[in-house]
């Protein structure tokens, strides 16, 4: 009798262990790594198939050097999705982070919003709130944020559903927006997007880092695809 006892227990901790991992293994194939501190195969040039020559990877981080290169952008597109990454500027530095960046445009910003990426105290779109750290550039400012200094990390995400999208600055929200909402429009009427087609128009789309000339540093690049409400 132990000895059936034994054999029924572990065939269920060998169950239960089974269908533990299976479910892990589940939710992991909804999580892409896009950068993993080695490699850039997920990435692309946006005007050109080949990385540009500022793009580098050392000690677990991609640093773009400020020499030139262009834009990337991922090889795939995503549509409802949260993307995570930590970034860090140098001083008076300017970059960003834009999705549904659709291609065969002059640059992605004429289709893809943007999480901004600055150093807020000495770059001048830093006096707008609407252009500074983490807004969604142009066209909504970026609330109650706690901005690490420079030098030091700051943790990204953005959460894209549907229309919806978050901005998250070190574990705070600090944008909610809906595309194309009556809200939407309105703030891209009143702004330099007005005549741009098809910014924000693509559902779905590419992430892009931006080459905007400076020094700045991108590490642990994760998104997790989610399913729309």
């Amino acid at each position: 009798m132990k000895k059936s006892y034994i054999f029924v227990a572990v065939a269920l901790a060998l169950t239960i262990t089974g269908h533990a991992v299976a479910q892990k293994g589940s939710k992991s194939k909804d999580v892409v790594v896009l950068f993993d501190g080695k490699s850039l195969d997920k990435w692309r040039g946006y005007k050109k198939e080949k990385i540009g020559k500022g793009w580098k990877v050392a000690d677990g981080v991609l640093m773009f050097d400020g020499s030139g290169g262009g834009d990337i952008v991922t090889k795939d597109e995503f549509e409802n999705f949260e993307l995570t990454l930590q970034w860090k500027v140098s001083p008076g530095a300017n970059s960003g982070i834009m999705y549904r960046v659709t291609m065969g445009d002059g640059a992605p910003y004429l289709s893809g919003p943007e999480y901004q990426i600055l150093d807020d105290a000495k770059h001048r779109d830093g006096k707008n709130a609407k252009t500074s750290a983490a807004a969604l550039y142009g066209l909504y400012s970026a609330d109650n944020k706690k901005l690490a200094e420079v030098g030091k990390w700051n943790t990204a995400k953005i959460v894209h559903v549907g229309n919806k999208v978050e901005h998250w600055l070190n574990g705070v929200k600090v944008v909610s927006a809906e595309i194309g909402s009556e809200d939407w429009k309105k703030r891209v009427a009143n702004s330099k997007f007005r005549n741009w087609k098809k910014f924000g128009a693509s559902k779905k789309g590419r992430i892009a880092l931006q080459d905007h000339g400076d020094k700045i540093w991108f590490r642990d690049i994760k998104i997790k695809k989610l399913k729309s409400k």
